[in-house]
């Protein structure tokens, strides 16, 4: 494959060519929101795009009917750019999503258009559901990554760091089971499931104290009982649980078990604990390949710095990707880091003239980066040689 400065003169070019398209793409998701799994119509225009680009589309990868994959060419290596498109409820695109999808769109078309016969494939990934439904956890497990050397996306946000400070995350539903009972006429004979749930609550407070930094607990009640003058027998909480790493998840986890078991036995409950939904683990940054990204986005004059300590923003199941393959998840502002996303505001943004100067920039940066992985040997060695010692973990 050719140089990287002349390569990337060309992907600067054809970035140019197809700007207006692009940003016509992500207007049209923002202003038509379709919330985690029921991501038809997005999906629809992004698989029109790409089919008319000549890439061979499949459909409801994962069992998932708002997945697909979009590929050119065949065989090793093969570099995947991850598409998000799902909108969050009552706020629209307030995570910026819309941007992502039509980023990793913009990135796929221009690499196929200008890597003229290099060997491998550029691989379009469309993951519903990042916000809660971990569309991306369940594509990993389908094997869709099984065959990927890199995969490659980015998110819109209020910083502009080389890499995601993503925790580890996972839901629990916990229930109590006791014995209704008259309050007044016959106390004695109830078995308090509501009492034994406010207790897990307690003991809950008090172990936040002694947790970890990036670790915590967070519940609600879901059903504490069905009237004042019965003793409730059924009581249930939902909690979340986040973490610094994956492992350090698990151990919370066994924590909260203890926790409940032990409210159970000290009360006379009975108990269930089961988690719901799908786990995030944490992101495994690849430095490899996101300096080499940050390198790229330079040359726009956006210059990416490391996390601030201490700062973690929330979580995401490009974490489960990480896990399995050499992996960016860099954040580029699109407002200033005095505001947020989920909020009204972050989805005006992510349809400003910021948003759109940050798509243009990144789709040219990560196409640069695909580019490098599928021309350059090394690279993809010292990538898969940091992935495999555990660095980023």
């Amino acid at each position: 494959m050719s140089s990287p400065q002349p390569r990337c003169c060309r992907v600067r070019a054809e970035v140019a060519r197809r700007a207006e398209d692009l940003w016509a793409v992500a207007c049209a998701l923002h202003a038509d929101p379709e919330t985690a799994f029921t991501e038809h119509r997005a999906a629809a225009l992004l698989t029109g795009e790409l089919e008319r680009a000549g890439f061979e589309v499949r459909r409801n990868v994962a069992d998932l009917p708002t997945a697909f994959t979009a590929a050119s060419g065949q065989g090793r290596p093969t570099v995947a750019l991850l598409l998000e498109y799902d909108a969050l409820p009552g706020l629209g695109h307030a995570c910026g999503h819309n941007l992502i999808a039509a980023v990793g769109l913009g990135a796929a078309l221009v690499v196929d258009a200008v890597r003229h016969d290099a060997e491998g494939t550029v691989l379009a990934v469309g993951t519903p559901a990042e916000e809660g439904g971990g569309g991306k956890a369940l594509q990993v497990r389908a094997g869709v990554f099984d065959d990927v050397d890199a995969a490659l996306m980015f998110h819109p946000g209020v910083y502009d760091w080389v890499r995601a400070p993503l925790t580890a995350q996972e839901q629990y539903r916990v229930g109590f089971r006791g014995r209704a009972a008259h309050p007044t006429g016959d106390p004695g004979a109830g078995i308090d499931a509501l009492a034994a749930l406010i207790e897990l609550f307690n003991v809950l407070s008090a172990l936040r104290r002694r947790l970890p930094e990036g670790s915590h607990v967070q519940g609600i009640i879901t059903h504490g009982g069905t009237a004042t003058n019965i003793v409730p027998d059924h009581a249930e909480g939902r909690f979340g649980l986040r973490a610094l790493t994956t492992a350090a998840l698990d151990d919370l986890a066994a924590r909260l078990r203890t926790a409940a078991e032990g409210v159970a036995r000290a009360t006379g409950t009975s108990i269930e604990v089961e988690r719901v939904g799908v786990r995030y683990e944490h992101f495994r940054d690849n430095r490899v390949l996101s300096e080499r990204f940050a390198g790229h986005l330079a040359q726009a004059g956006i210059t990416l710095t490391p996390p601030r300590p201490g700062v973690y923003l929330g979580s995401s199941d490009i974490g489960n990707v990480s896990g399995r393959v050499p992996a960016v998840h860099p954040f580029v502002a699109i407002m200033d880091s005095d505001g947020s996303d989920h909020t009204p505001e972050f989805a005006t943004a992510a349809a400003s003239e910021r948003g759109r100067h940050v798509l243009t920039a990144v789709v040219e940066a990560l196409a640069c980066t695909a580019l490098d992985v599928l021309g350059d040997a090394g690279l993809r060695a010292r990538a898969w040689d940091w992935h495999a010692a555990g660095n980023g973990s």
